[in-house]
């Protein structure tokens, strides 16, 4: 790969790296091209980067940014994912991954929102709810009270409808029984 080459990979990862609110390093070995072809597929899919770089380009596109913090951990064959909005999908999607792949890969460490994170803290990132599962909480709770007003105010007139229709077919039966 030419200088110029390398600058320009520098320039783009450090781009990526500097929008990243996630980031994690992994290290893999013995994955054969399906597995791989996969993974980046699984990845693209779910709108985040999984990138195989040199460990010294990678360092030096992270000065800088946020991801700095992890570049210590940058030894031996490497691969860096890059999420942007939501930070608990790519911890899922990651979770789901590795077991799949079992001790083919392994993860050195992460940075979440700019904090150092090692792989527990990346397991339990994983098993909080997503961005969509919390809006839709929120959505939830923020309808409740409505739901509970509108319940409460149809109370009293479901409950008039209720005595009035028992008082009516008890006149009707009063009717029949006369007649």
């Amino acid at each position: 790969m030419q200088r110029n080459e390398k600058q320009e990979m520098v320039g783009a990862l450090h781009a990526k790296m500097s929008k990243a609110n996630i980031a994690i390093a992994i290290s893999y070995k013995n994955i054969d091209a399906e597995a791989t072809v996969k993974l980046r597929k699984t990845f693209r899919e779910a709108k985040v980067d999984y990138k195989v770089v040199k460990n010294t380009l990678a360092k030096l596109a992270a000065k800088g940014t946020s991801l700095e913090k992890f570049i210590d951990k940058l030894e031996g064959p490497s691969a860096i994912i890059m999420g942007y909005d939501d930070v608990v999908a790519p911890a899922k999607l990651l979770r789901d991954i590795l077991r799949e792949q079992g001790e083919k890969m392994t993860v050195k460490a992460g940075v979440v929102q700019g904090n150092l994170v090692d792989a527990n803290g990346l397991k339990a990132l994983a098993d909080l709810p997503g961005l969509l599962e919390l809006r839709g909480m929120l959505a939830g709770i923020i309808a409740s009270p409505a739901t509970k007003l509108v319940r409460l105010l149809n109370t009293p007139g479901g409950q008039l409808a209720r005595v009035l229709k028992a008082k009516s077919e008890r006149a009707e039966k009063t009717e029949k029984a006369a007649a």
